[in-house]
């Protein structure tokens, strides 16, 4: 059995940029919560999820050693910090759009109060 919940209830981020490239890093706060974090964060959700903001190649980058993904996704910043006239050209929105994705977690797994 699932539950549906908003992938910041089990992981935190932290965003950066480099021209028109925007890089997230997902991390779970639990080690058992890594394998709903890689099947639910993929290129294809991220790139439908956000197919009016991201112009370019999504990739995924597992980081198992530390329950993490590297989210790198191209012509995602409008052109980046000197070309866009967007209010966030460093992209340190992304984290906080990616975390509040819905996802769908195994009961078994989740100790999330609420």
């Amino acid at each position: 059995m699932t539950k549906r919940i908003s992938l910041r209830d089990i992981a935190h981020a932290r965003a950066g940029d480099k021209g028109n490239r925007s890089n997230v890093g997902i991390f779970v706060y639990e080690e058992k919560h890594y394998s709903t974090l890689v099947r639910e964060i993929t290129p294809e959700r991220l790139k439908t999820e956000f197919s009016n903001l991201v112009r370019g190649q999504v990739c995924c980058y597992p980081l198992p050693k530390v329950h993490g993904l590297n989210v790198v996704m191209d012509r995602a910043l409008e052109g980046g910090v000197n070309e866009s006239l967007n209010l966030d050209g460093h992209g340190k929105s992304w984290s906080f759009l990616i975390l509040d994705l819905q996802i769908d977690i195994d009961l078994h797994t989740m100790e999330i109060e609420g």
